[in-house]
């Protein structure tokens, strides 16, 4: 039985052994696309954990006259048993080898996320359900990390949805993916499918500023963007209002939430608006088709090395538009100005049959 395992060692039909984001993880890498590297604590480890720790029993009755529709004493069943697996002591040659594989990886800066083997399923999505730790570093918050999203298995939504969905709580197991960080600037999900109406000639893609966690833990509001698959081509483009970010808090020295901070947006833009998604996004797309283990597919992407962004602003009382481009050189973000601009570096976008015509600025 393998304790660990790396993303190139396992595939779609591994979801048994690296849950559901394990299993997809290792059938990117396999497919070459641009995967942080990394490797997974298997479910099978968190399964014998449970047995050899003793925890198993305890939890079992803990949740044998539960009624999750009591929220309170869901609440304090959920915090028992997230105590007792993190209290719980890992076996030694357990943390042996986790630690050995994080210095294999090269050590520094990890994401440690959560892995069911009971998600991304046709019948039930358990997404956003444990926990994910960002921004971990050092041999022993590692460990800790993978012990922390054990027990996220029995956070009180968890125990909820399994109860609705029938799911026996102690027969699903949980797989924890160690991966190589992306600070990112933008991140977000791409859907290769319209998800809603199961549309397969859409592409779906919401995106924000810093760490894709924003938008997962529904903090902000993702921008959203509607594309044709042949073309690439926007179809609908919905812009949300990002004031601030989640990034890295480079003070924190442990794991959990003071890993991570928001800060106040310096700029105001579209979270895309300047992503191309171009003739080297085809085959990559291509892929991800062919890669899809269930018609309602979504990928996760984070993107560093931002260099510019357009910022469009609308004057409430006169309605007017106006659009200019910051850039990134080397010390700060500052307006572009050329012939066309302003003092300020504006330009002032037409409207055309009542919509916006957006003005191409010199890249």
């Amino acid at each position: 039985m393998k304790r660990v395992v790396w993303f190139q060692e396992v595939d779609k039909d591994d979801v048994g052994l690296a849950g559901g984001k394990g299993a997809n993880l290792g059938e990117l890498t396999k497919a070459k696309i641009p995967v942080p590297p990394g490797f997974i604590v298997t479910s099978h480890t968190y399964l014998d954990f449970m047995e050899q720790s003793g925890v198993k029993p305890k939890i079992s009755e803990l949740l044998s006259d539960l009624d999750p529709d009591d929220s309170a004493r869901l609440q304090r069943v959920a915090d028992e048993i997230k105590r007792l697996i993190t209290e719980s002591k890992m076996p030694d040659d357990v943390a042996a080898e986790i630690r050995r594989a994080y210095r294999e990886l090269g050590e520094g800066l990890v994401a440690v996320r959560s892995s069911a083997t009971a998600e991304d399923l046709v019948e039930a999505s358990f997404a956003g359900q444990q926990s994910t730790f960002l921004n971990v570093i050092g041999e022993e918050n590692v460990v800790a990390a993978v012990q922390a999203c054990w027990a996220s298995l029995f956070e009180a939504r968890a125990i909820f949805y399994r109860g609705q969905m029938g799911f026996e709580h102690l027969k699903v197991g949980m797989a924890v993916p160690v991966q190589r960080m992306v600070q990112s600037n933008r991140s977000g999900v791409m859907f290769t499918i319209e998800p809603v109406s199961g549309d397969d000639t859409k592409i779906v893609i919401e995106a924000i500023y810093g760490l894709g966690e924003a938008a997962v833990s529904g903090e902000l509001t993702p921008d959203l963007y509607v594309l044709d698959k042949e073309s690439l081509s926007i179809l609908q483009r919905t812009v949300a209002r990002q004031d601030k970010q989640f990034l890295r808090n480079e003070d924190s020295t442990t794991f959990g939430e003071e890993n991570n901070r928001w800060v106040l947006c310096k700029y105001v833009a579209e979270s895309l608006i300047n992503w191309r998604m171009g003739a080297p996004a085809q085959p990559i797309l291509a892929v991800l088709e062919e890669l899809l283990t269930e018609p309602k597919q979504d990928d996760d992407f984070a993107t560093e090395q931002v260099q510019q962004y357009r910022e469009l602003r609308i004057n409430e009382e006169t309605g007017r538009y106006k659009l200019r481009l910051w850039r990134d050189n080397g010390n700060g973000l500052h307006p572009v100005k050329t012939d066309n601009t302003d003092a300020g570096g504006w330009v002032f976008p037409t409207l055309q049959g009542g919509t916006v015509e957006i003005i191409p600025l010199t890249d």
